[in-house]
C-alpha cells in the first residue's frame, strides 16, 4: 500500500493589511441586537486582548476566493515539479465558495472546477471535488487525498484551501475582527517508501445542538437589512467544545500512529483564536503530564494574518516550508501534527512524518 507525502506547497496572502484602527469608526451590536455602549478603543483593545489578532489581510476587491485559491495552487505546483495535466485530483476546502463583493455566494460551478480552469488544466481525468467541512476542510483534504492514494485511485493530488471570510461578517459584529482571507495548497503523491507520509488521522463529527455553534444568520443590527446572511459564531460555546474533544482527539491520533507527545516536533493548529489555541495545546500536554510546554512546539500565524479558515494550516505549513517563520522549520524524519476544529462542528488530526 502506498503512503502519501507531500511534495510541494504554495501560499497566497492579500497585499491589504487591516489594522485596528479599521475598525475604530464601526457600530457594534451584542447578540441580544443591543447597540454596545463602550468606546471602540475599548471593544478593539479587549478583543485584541483575547485574540491576539493585530493586523489580518483582506482581498483586493477585484478577486475571488477561487483567484487566491488558483494562486496558492500554481505555487504548488512549481514547487512540486510536476506536470499540472498529471493530477488525477483537486480538492478545494472552502465555506462559502466564490463570494462577490455583495456578498453574494456561488458554488456552480464549484470551487474546485473553477480553480482547475484557472489553472489551465486540460485533462478530463483530472476530476475536482469541494470539501465543505468548515475550518477543518483542508485538513480533511488531506485525509480523503490519503484514502485516494492508499486505494490504488489516485497517484498525484492537489488539496487546497481558501478563504474570503471578508465578505461574510456582519458590518456590526465583534467578531468580524476575527476573519480574514487566505489560500494555501499543497501537492501529494503516492510513495512506495515506508513509513512516511500521512501515519495516521483521525475524524470526529458532532453535529447536534452543535451546529448552532458557527451558522449563517442575519445582522445584529435589527435596522439593518435582514435579507442578507452572515457568518455567526457563538465564542463561548465554541472556546468549551474545542477544549472539551480537540485535544483528546489530537492525543487519539498520535496514539494510533504509535507515537507520544515527545515524538511531535510540531503542531500545526487551526488559528481560530490565540487564547483558544492556547489552551487546547496545553490541555494536550496535560492529557500527556506534562504542565508546561514550549510555544515554539505550535507555531502561530494569528496574530499577523487572522484566521482564514481553512487556508490557515497550509499556509503555516508552507510558510514554515520556506523559511518564512522566523524561528521555525521542519526537520529530515520529524513528525508534526496538524489539527482543526470548526463548523459542524467537526475537529480532525493528522500526524505527518517528513520523508
Amino acid at each position: 500500500m502506498p503512503n502519501t507525502i507531500i511534495i510541494g506547497s504554495g501560499s497566497y496572502l492579500p497585499e491589504r493589511v487591516i489594522e485596528r484602527n479599521h475598525f475604530s469608526d464601526s457600530v457594534f451590536y451584542d447578540d441580544n441586537f443591543v447597540k454596545i455602549d463602550k468606546p471602540n478603543d475599548e471593544i478593539i483593545q479587549k478583543f485584541v486582548e483575547i485574540t491576539e489578532i493585530e493586523n489580518r489581510r483582506y482581498v483586493d476587491d477585484d478577486l475571488v476566493n477561487s483567484d487566491i485559491g488558483a494562486k496558492a495552487a500554481q505555487i504548488a505546483l512549481d514547487d512540486a515539479g510536476i506536470d499540472k495535466e498529471s493530477l488525477d485530483y483537486i480538492i478545494s476546502a472552502t465555506n462559502f465558495g466564490d463570494v462577490d463583493l455583495h456578498g453574494q455566494q456561488s458554488f456552480m460551478p464549484s470551487l474546485s472546477a473553477i480553480i482547475k480552469n484557472k489553472l489551465g488544466i486540460k485533462n478530463p481525468k483530472c476530476i475536482n471535488y469541494d470539501m465543505i467541512f468548515g475550518c477543518p476542510g483542508w485538513v480533511e483534504g488531506m485525509v480523503l487525498a490519503d484514502t485516494l492514494i492508499k486505494s490504488g485511485k489516485a497517484k498525484n493530488i492537489l488539496v487546497v484551501g481558501s478563504e474570503t471570510l471578508s465578505r461574510v461578517t456582519d458590518p456590526y459584529d465583534r467578531n468580524k475582527m476575527i476573519f480574514a482571507d487566505g489560500a494555501g495548497a499543497v501537492v501529494v503523491t503516492a510513495t512506495e517508501e515506508e513509513n512516511v507520509g500521512i501515519i495516521a488521522h483521525n475524524t470526529m463529527c458532532f453535529n447536534g445542538d452543535e451546529l448552532a455553534y458557527l451558522e449563517n444568520s442575519h445582522s445584529l443590527n435589527p435596522e439593518a437589512d435582514q435579507t442578507k446572511k452572515y457568518i455567526r459564531m457563538r465564542g463561548r460555546k465554541i472556546y468549551e467544545f474545542a477544549l472539551k474533544y480537540v485535544p483528546d482527539a489530537m492525543k487519539q491520533t498520535i496514539d494510533s500512529a504509535g507515537l507520544t507527545l515527545d515524538d511531535i516536533d510540531k503542531i500545526l493548529l487551526h488559528q481560530a483564536n490565540a487564547k483558544m489555541d492556547h489552551a487546547m495545546i496545553s490541555r494536550l500536554f496535560k492529557l500527556y503530564g506534562k504542565s508546561s510546554y514550549e510555544h515554539t512546539v505550535s507555531p502561530m500565524t494569528i496574530q499577523e494574518f487572522g484566521n482564514s479558515s481553512v487556508a490557515t494550516v497550509p499556509t503555516m505549513y508552507d510558510l514554515i516550508k520556506k523559511g518564512k517563520m522566523e524561528g521555525h522549520s521542519f526537520k529530515d524524519n520529524s513528525y508534526i501534527l496538524f489539527a482543526s476544529v470548526g463548523a459542524g462542528m467537526n475537529i480532525n488530526a493528522i500526524v505527518y512524518k517528513f520523508p
